[in-house]
């Protein structure tokens, strides 16, 4: 399963059905698990964890060391999880000592081609990165995000479970879960209500949602506004996650 013109450190370990084609590189300390295919001219540097059934196209880099001028050749990684996609020249890097020292990507995402995770990122499940869509040092995206293509991230920016990102948007504060964002100085422009209903959120919970986008985004409501929200929050999980990333953002939201 591994193809001769291959190049793989004696460091790796390799489970024996994943597929390895042609002119692949793999250093140092690589663990990939069952069922995962890597594709021609990919280049793989550990330390670095791959899951199950991934797969990883042609030209994509995974491990290389962070363009971050503060790193001193420490020791850090990357960590990958289960039924991934990620498309051809893809950059995946690893971490740095200041963010914790791992890149984590969950499971079951589309990281299309060209797109680029920097050192320290945090990525959920279910996220599809658009082609050539770019994550600066250190942002985290929540499960189902999507970020459309060319759209980028200023380093230590958040952006909640469920969020849109609008393609050749450049987010440079947090966007709260379930809102839309675009324009070139990304702005939040609605709830993302075609995603949440392809989810099967009840429609109690995207009007709630939909009321607080207006008065707590929007507007940035008062103290009565957060606690009539606080209130409805107790019995609503997807509210709760909403003014819970609001209140610990220290970028501050996109309006």
């Amino acid at each position: 399963m591994i193809h001769p013109t291959a190049i793989i450190s004696p460091e790796a370990k390799l489970d024996p059905s994943v597929v390895i084609g042609p002119y692949v590189v793999i250093e140092g300390a690589v663990e990939i698990a069952a069922g995962t295919r890597i594709d021609s001219h990919t280049i793989l540097k550990g330390p670095c964890r791959i899951g199950r059934d991934n797969q990883v196209f042609s030209h994509v880099i995974i491990g290389e060391i962070p363009q971050d001028l503060k790193f001193r050749g420490e020791s850090s990684s990357v960590e990958i999880g289960d039924r991934n996609q990620i498309r051809e020249f893809s950059t995946i890097h690893r971490g740095t000592q200041g963010g914790g020292g791992v890149t984590r990507i969950g499971s079951d995402n589309l990281i299309m081609a060209y797109a680029h995770i920097a050192h320290d990122c945090d990525i959920g499940q279910h996220v599809i990165l658009a082609n050539a869509a770019s994550l600066a040092g250190h942002v985290s995206v929540g499960d189902y995000a999507i970020l459309g293509g060319f759209a980028v991230a200023h380093q230590f920016c958040r952006i909640g479970a469920h969020a849109f990102i609008g393609g050749f948007s450049k987010l440079s504060k947090d966007v709260p879960p379930f809102v839309m964002a675009d324009g070139a100085r990304a702005r939040s422009i609605g709830l993302n209500k075609e995603g949440l209903k392809r989810r099967n959120f009840s429609s109690e919970t995207v009007n709630l949602l939909s009321r607080a986008f207006r008065q707590l985004v929007k507007k940035q409501g008062d103290d009565k506004t957060w606690a009539e929200f606080d209130q409805a929050a107790k019995n609503d999980a997807a509210l709760a996650q909403m003014l819970a990333f609001i209140r610990m953002s220290e970028r501050g939201i996109t309006r």
